[in-house]
């Protein structure tokens, strides 16, 4: 049981830390954007590009730590649910699979 409570540590401080630099790296891109569009002095076709070069930038950061968390927790559930059925497999107290039933 300690090793459960350990790994949760784990995953946890992961996530935190995993969310930690994603914010900050999602200001700081806001920061050099905003500090680019105010030197340019009012140039509008290269406002609109910094301004959408830091869109595209932190939009792709968020959603490839998401999409990555996603993946890890859904690995995970996977493998304590295989362990889980390994378990019950070894001791014996599996439930037997049903018959399927002919549905008219």
């Amino acid at each position: 049981m300690a090793k459960a409570v350990q790994g949760d540590g784990v995953e946890l401080a992961r996530a935190r830390y995993g969310l930690l630099a994603v914010v900050s790296s999602n200001l700081a891109i806001a920061v050099v954007a905003l500090v680019g569009v105010w030197r340019l002095d009012g140039d509008k076709a290269v406002v609109v590009g910094v301004l959408t070069a830091a869109f595209t930038a932190v939009s792709t950061m968020t959603t490839a730590y998401l999409g990555i968390k996603a993946v890890s927790n859904t690995a995970r559930s996977i493998a304590l649910d295989e362990n889980r059925r390994r378990r019950e497999t070894e001791a014996g107290t599996a439930v037997p699979a049903q018959a399927p039933v002919d549905v008219l």
